[in-house]
């Protein structure tokens, strides 16, 4: 019994020791964490905008009146890009629910409607297969799309205009992404109105 008593005891000092360990560490570690978390934001704006020399995140209250609107339910973030003085599009970040969880994307969308480009970012999808939304071969393919036409997703074929070619094995990820591009486009079309 006596063994028992002082193998845990000296378990719940490991422990103790550990935990007391990860917790500094995090102290140490979070505002680096949180500075490389903001610099790959601003780069993936910058990507998919690369016209604008700013970016100006929309007030709240604008964000606010757009995200009470339940077809906006996805968004995250909306940016403005500017060059100068001039407004010459909208960075909007997304988090759709894919095959592994909520997949980070950034689409930077001009005032005409143009879908310049997106950016995939934080995503849990499967390596070789979801995570090859990140890939450049599949974020072109959404390019030069515009506002006034939703993006569908195919599976096989030659993709038409409003249309993407879904990753291979990963249909769920495709159409999680091309949902949320969906999303960005119209909120950025609603603000344009505004």
């Amino acid at each position: 019994m006596r063994d028992y008593i002082k193998l845990a005891g000296v378990l719940l000092l490991i422990c103790a020791v550990a935990a007391a360990l990860l917790g500094y560490t995090n102290e140490i570690t979070y505002g680096r964490i949180q500075e490389q978390l903001v610099k790959a934001s601003d780069e993936a704006r910058k990507a998919v905008l690369p016209d604008a020399d700013t970016f100006e995140q929309l007030d709240d209250s604008t964000f606010n009146e757009i995200k009470t609107n339940a077809k906006y339910d996805l968004v995250t973030e909306i940016y403005l890009a500017k060059a100068g003085e001039n407004v010459v599009g909208y960075a909007v970040k997304v988090a759709p629910k894919g095959y592994g969880g909520a997949v980070e994307i950034v689409a930077g969308i001009t005032t005409d409607g143009t879908l310049q480009g997106i950016k995939v970012g934080n995503n849990n999808e499967t390596p070789g297969l979801g995570k090859n939304a990140a890939t450049p071969k599949f974020q072109e393919q959404f390019s030069g799309k515009n506002w006034s036409n939703p993006i569908d997703v195919i599976k096989s074929g030659t993709p038409k205009d409003n249309e993407i070619a879904a990753l291979s094995g990963a249909t769920i990820t495709s159409r999680a992404v091309a949902g949320g591009v969906n999303q960005a486009l119209e909120a950025a079309k609603e603000l344009s109105g505004k």
